[in-house]
């Protein structure tokens, strides 16, 4: 039975073969980060307010100009499409019918051009090469498709060490081994419902989108090296980045208020505090606990956040502390892994739903009327008595 997004990992263990489901759902070294992420949200208490007339509350949230149903959206995924069938577009289809943001990864297997067509305000998060030839001409070739926002990966000049990936068999490139061919083997819906049928319809899956022209295969050794080369990368980039990109700009990855304090200067749009799921500096702060530093630089900036978000409180907890935003990752790859667009509609409803309910316990109608009377940190000294 399906209740919560965590039900959607534990479905998604029974049906991924194991090297993919550890793809998705581990992290780095210890998993210290990504332990942090959810810590960080459990540690903060909500004080309802009651009596306050909360009927015909409304879960709808504005971000860059639009309205969007809900103030979460579907955060960047790579290789959701050996996850799920067709993953890129499912969840760009999904996004676009329940009114959610929904940002394509850099390192899809689906042509960024035709998530567009699929879904007319998708964003593109890119992967910045390491060549400035090839950072223009992915930016070029991310505005000719028609792309309105961009979203800047900052937190990859260094590949992570993601010991639970090889234990569980996974790496990049994609290797055939007997290890691997056993455990796909274990898992014949997925190996009939997503890759052979992938093959079948779609040929073999290539990274479409980490540079202007098409990337390597997954089983090809240069996917590996397509990714590498970053650890030149500055500020600089940046600059001449939002000086050839004309639509809105959008740095994640960020954790240090001196970085997003540095967003606002070079003009960025918004910026999304993350620690890449735990996935790249093990013990690096989670996003929540970066949240009151960055809201105090942000400015006008839009700030929005990702990293362990599995609940409706855990949404209320970062609208009421200052974000403007949140995205979601693993738990609606993992629905969509189970069941493609059907799966990932009810997990996205199933958040929404708690989020409206969540509002109307805490004593407000819309998201707008957060704020951070709403959270007690327990670690925080008590206010003294008084009015």
């Amino acid at each position: 039975m399906i209740l919560n997004l965590d039900d959607y990992q534990a479905a998604a263990r029974r049906r991924l073969p194991r090297p993919l489901f550890q793809y998705v759902a581990g992290a780095a070294e210890t998993s210290a980060a990504f332990a942090d992420n959810r810590a960080a949200f459990d540690a903060l208490k909500l004080v309802p307010r009651t009596l306050r007339g909360v009927e015909g509350r409304s879960t709808r949230r504005r971000l860059f100009g639009t309205e969007w149903a809900a103030p979460f959206g579907i955060a960047p995924m790579g290789i959701s499409a050996l996850m799920a069938f067709d993953g890129d577009n499912v969840a760009a289809r999904v996004a676009g019918r329940e009114g959610i943001p929904y940002v394509l990864s850099g390192s899809s297997l689906t042509r960024m051009e035709e998530v567009l067509e699929t879904n007319p305000e998708a964003w593109f998060q890119a992967y910045v090469p390491g060549e400035d030839d090839r950072i223009a001409a992915l930016i070029d070739r991310v505005a000719a498709a028609g792309y309105q926002t961009l979203v800047l990966t900052a937190d990859t000049a260094v590949l992570a060490n993601r010991e639970n990936n090889l234990r569980a068999g996974f790496s990049t490139p994609l290797r055939f081994t007997a290890r691997l061919m056993w455990d796909v083997g274990t898992r014949p819906r997925w190996l009939a419902g997503t890759f052979l049928r992938t093959l079948q319809q779609r040929g073999m899956p290539h990274f479409e989108n980490s540079d202007a022209r098409r990337g390597a295969p997954i089983v090809s050794r240069q996917a590996a090296r397509d990714f590498g080369r970053k650890d030149h990368l500055s500020w600089d980039h940046v600059r001449r980045i939002r000086d050839r990109w004309k639509g809105r700009l959008v740095v994640k990855g960020l954790l240090s208020h001196h970085d997003v304090a540095m967003a606002r200067s070079i003009g960025c749009d918004g910026v999304v505090l993350s620690n890449h799921g735990g996935r790249q500096l093990d013990h690096a702060i989670s996003a929540m606990r970066a949240l009151p530093r960055a809201r105090a630089e942000a400015g006008d900036m839009a700030l929005m956040l990702d990293g362990g978000i599995r609940r409706g409180t855990d949404v209320v907890k970062a609208l009421a502390l200052g974000a403007d935003f949140v995205f979601i990752g693993r738990p609606f790859l993992f629905a969509s892994s189970v069941g493609g667009e059907r799966a990932l509609g009810h997990a996205v409803g199933l958040i929404q739903s708690e989020i409206h309910r969540d509002l109307g316990l805490l004593g407000c109608r819309s998201p707008d009327e957060l704020d951070a009377s709403a959270v007690l940190d327990p670690a925080t000294p008590p206010l003294a008595h008084g009015r």
